[in-house]
């Protein structure tokens, strides 16, 4: 609901305009504040870019160390997801903690000083909120931030914190600022992955037993990222549908080293005065950036590297999170009425799950795409969908993850090159009870002075017709503009119907049209 997602951002209108409607206004009365914070931004940003080589290593680069997306490659970011580690690309708990890990280590020569337990707070909370407020202050550097300043000064104070108390503190003050984060996915999923981490990992740790150190250390960091992917794993099916079959190798991999690759941007940032010294870090920051994308690459492209297509409900994924911390109280308490409650959950879940897909199966749907100027047709029939528009659609990774994906998985439908059940020949597409007409070209010439009968008629590619002749040749019901029209001619037909009274549906301006046939 893209009109909500804009409502919670206090966005309300659009209007677009060309460069002659507008003129940029002196700024007289700037934030000093994000002045100095845009400045900062600006020249890390052109540190990575004069000394970092290669394009795709540069938006990377800047990704990991400031947050800055806008030079990220959407096909790498892609392989990210797709591997489940998207994560270390977006600023995080992850990258203060590594801040806050440096700081410490670097006051610690100062312990001993008298003036060191009211300058370590001071500086370490000016540090990571300085970093937080230039990396754009997502919810979930936020959260980190909050969490932060809480531990560092209860730790200044001689109070230790319970991390329960410290994570509900956290939410409860980002809420109070805006209690639209509780609708923010970054919010949701960086909550639950530290809650869960914080519950489980200990739990899951005690699993195996190594006394060989290095064995230890690599279970260590496996059971934080099993741990993290239990409260996480229902909203990582309902939000992105996929799952990550080898995130445990590909974390294990790609966290270690995206943190020495931050540690090694802050050097750079550092030697930038220095620009013989600042090449060599620069070039050896871009080789381990590279190797991380090309393990990245690598894993995606394997063929079991992810479960694709899974489509999830809210009550569905509520029943998820019912099982998980039943059957965790089962593993822990061994409670014969938690693993009562698991099983009949995870058994009520199956059934919805199995009762959507048999209701699917039987499904007959017409879709037409709002992709702007682009024609674009699914005809569903159960499980498989016949495409029927321009093959750019399915050629360009970004616009067929972006419009066709998301209603294919929607309606558990998947392409096919066979023709449906359905009669489709030139213009004509009939299934069991409709009739439909594509018009994408002059209208043919028709013999006989009976009147056409069709259901539907879908005007594609801004074909020369007059509405007035399509009532002259066609007994219709509706008309449908589709987004490959241009906007003028689109208005020019709207008004022709208006006269004629004839209902109709502009896609660019109503959205995707649907109809059961």
């Amino acid at each position: 609901n893209y009109s909500r997602y804009c409502a919670f951002q206090d966005i309300y209108f659009q209007v677009f305009l060309s460069a002659k409607d507008y003129a940029v206004l002196p700024n007289t009365h700037a934030n000093k504040l994000q002045q100095f914070l845009f400045s900062i931004r600006t020249k890390v940003i052109e540190t990575m870019e004069q000394y970092i080589p290669g394009k795709t290593e540069q938006g990377v680069a800047e990704a990991l160390l400031i947050g800055y997306r806008d030079n990220l490659d959407k096909e790498l970011v892609q392989s990210y997801s797709n591997t489940g580690v998207v994560h270390i690309i977006a600023i995080s708990g992850l990258h203060l903690g590594l801040i806050y890990g440096l700081l410490v280590w670097l006051m610690l020569p100062c312990k001993n000083k008298r003036w060191y337990r009211i300058a370590r707070p001071v500086v370490v909370l000016s540090v990571l909120w300085l970093f937080t407020l230039a990396a754009g202050a997502a919810p979930s550097i936020l959260r980190s931030a909050v969490m932060f300043t809480f531990i560092v000064l209860g730790e200044s104070i001689g109070r230790k914190t319970n991390m329960y108390n410290t994570l509900a503190a956290s939410a409860f003050c980002l809420l109070v600022f805006n209690p639209f984060f509780l609708w923010d996915v970054g919010f949701q999923l960086s909550y639950t992955a530290v809650l869960s981490i914080v519950a489980f990992m200990k739990p899951v740790y005690h699993w195996f037993y190594f006394q060989n150190k290095l064995l230890d250390m690599v279970w260590k960091l496996n059971s934080v990222t099993i741990s993290a992917q239990l409260l996480t794993l229902p909203l990582i099916l309902y939000y992105f549908h996929q799952f990550p079959n080898i995130f445990l190798v590909t974390n294990f991999v790609a966290v270690p080293l995206s943190s020495f690759i931050v540690y090694a941007e802050l050097i750079l940032l550092v030697v930038a005065p220095f620009s013989w010294l600042a090449a060599w870090v620069g070039k050896f920051t871009g080789l381990c950036v590279w190797l991380m994308n090309r393990f990245i690459q690598q894993m995606d492209v394997l063929p079991f590297a992810l479960t694709d297509g899974i489509k999830l409900s809210v009550a569905q994924a509520i029943l998820l999170y019912v099982f998980i911390f039943a059957f965790v109280i089962w593993l822990l308490q061994k409670s014969a009425k938690a693993l009562l409650v698991s099983l009949a959950t995870l058994a009520v879940f199956f059934a919805t799950k199995s009762a959507d897909m048999i209701q699917h199966r039987q499904q007959q749907k017409l879709i037409v795409y709002n992709i702007p100027q682009h024609s674009a047709i699914d005809l569903a029939e159960g499980n498989h969908a016949h495409f029927i528009g321009d093959t750019d659609v399915l050629n360009n990774p970004f616009l067929h993850n972006f419009h066709l994906k998301p209603a294919r998985i929607q309606y558990r439908i998947n392409p096919t090159k066979n023709k449906p059940v359905s009669f489709i020949q030139d213009h004509f597409i009939q299934s069991a009870h409709t009739k439909i007409i594509l018009l994408s070209k002059a209208l043919p010439h028709v013999k006989g002075k009976e009147k056409i009968p069709a259901d539907v008629i879908i005007l594609s590619k801004n074909p020369p017709v007059y509405i007035s002749r399509l009532q002259e040749v066609f007994q219709f019901k509706q008309i449908v503009f589709d987004s490959s029209n241009p906007l003028w001619k689109i208005e020019r037909w709207k008004k022709d119907c208006d006269s004629l009274h004839l209902p109709f549906h502009s896609v660019p301006e109503q959205g995707a049209f649907e109809m059961d046939l």
